[in-house]
């Protein structure tokens, strides 16, 4: 079964002759992937690399991972990559409380940057990672239950955004992986961080996932799977509404700036309204700092709803600033001049939005 998924998902998501780089941390997940692809290479016309990651955060046991994985790509005649990166200085060097990833985010985003790094030196076309079943659908439940939108709930793509990372182990369960490491005798490490229940998802896998298939559904993992495959097609559709409002609605004025025709968002439906000031945030890079009142701030900025102030500059998060320019709006960063806050005759009154908050301040 596994093996079948997995060649199915190469089939679909390379083309002989491409180079794949293949995420291996040296626990079951990612070494069933090394195992499992270096086998299914030569069906598929692959070559095969395996790139190793060392967070410098587990002392000596990160250094035998980084070892280990050495050697067990060399057992198996694969070329091995390794890099390491330092999430304490990532973090060190944000100086926002807020703005400030935890250790595991930054481990994750400068992860994610050196193996673009080790697939760009080695010339890998792909970066393939070991997300398996399990972890799609922790993370759907993850964002379920801190809140999230339509989008969120379609989980982890079998494919990133720009086509370079893909997952070809998404439809396989950990359960699966586990009996494909066992039958095949294969060994691995074990990193101590994953059974500590400080962390949440650590707490949902060990404990509240097991009791959701206990006790309401022993097929839950592909009946959420199932859901988000809809909401990921259904989201498909949707983007493509947006593509088209975007080109009716926004211009892309210079470098980090774009202007929005004030006309059309009176009568535009509240999803695609949302969704298109959701797509003109992250374009300006401000999807992380900017909440759903944020969002609502903004459309009511758009439809002319400035109840107590006659604002025509609206202050966000991450220095973003959205200012009323008669037929539409500019959106940028920077400060405006003093003189727009300092003097009311300037017409360029300011309202500020805070973190956390809907009201102006």
């Amino acid at each position: 079964m596994m093996i079948e998924s997995l060649d199915r998902a190469l089939g679909r998501l390379t083309e002989p002759g491409d180079k794949v780089l293949l995420a291996v941390s040296g626990g079951v997940d990612s070494t069933v992937l090394l195992h499992a692809v270096t086998g299914l290479a030569a069906t598929h016309r692959l070559a095969i690399v395996a790139g190793h990651i060392h967070h410098g955060l587990r002392g000596e046991e990160a250094d035998e991972d980084e070892l280990w994985v050495a050697n067990a790509a060399a057992d198996l005649g694969v070329e091995f990559c390794s890099l390491r990166v330092d999430p304490r200085s990532l973090r060190a060097g944000t100086a926002s409380k807020r703005a400030r990833p935890t250790v595991q985010e930054a481990a994750r985003r400068l992860r994610a940057a050196a193996l673009r790094k080790l697939a760009d030196r080695g010339g890998a076309r792909w970066i393939a990672t070991a997300h398996q079943l399990d972890d799609h659908v922790e993370t759907i439940l993850m964002r379920l239950f801190r809140g999230t939108s339509p989008e969120g709930l379609a989980g982890i793509s079998e494919q990133s955004a720009d086509g370079r990372v893909i997952r070809p182990l998404l439809e396989v369960s950990r359960d699966e992986i586990q009996d494909y490491a066992k039958r095949h005798q294969l060994r691995w490490r074990e990193d101590s961080s994953n059974r500590s229940l400080q962390y949440t998802r650590n707490r949902l896998r060990q404990d509240w996932l097991p009791g959701l298939i206990r006790e309401f559904n022993p097929q839950l993992l592909r009946a959420v799977a199932r859901m988000a495959e809809a909401q990921k097609e259904d989201g498909e559709w949707i983007d493509s509404l947006v593509s088209a409002a975007w080109r009716e609605q926004v211009v892309e004025t210079g470098s980090q700036e774009w202007f929005v025709l004030r006309r059309g968002w009176a009568g535009m439906p509240r999803a695609l309204a949302r969704r298109l000031v959701v797509q003109l945030l992250e374009k300006a890079g401000g999807g992380r700092e900017i909440s759903r009142r944020h969002i609502d701030r903004i459309l009511a900025f758009f439809e002319g709803q400035r109840p107590g102030l006659p604002a025509r500059v609206l202050e966000l998060p991450v220095g973003l600033r959205l200012r009323d320019e008669g037929d539409g709006f500019r959106l940028c960063r920077g400060e405006a001049p003093h003189s727009d806050s300092e003097n009311p005759k300037s017409g360029h009154a300011i309202l500020r939005v805070k973190q956390g908050s809907s009201e102006p301040s």
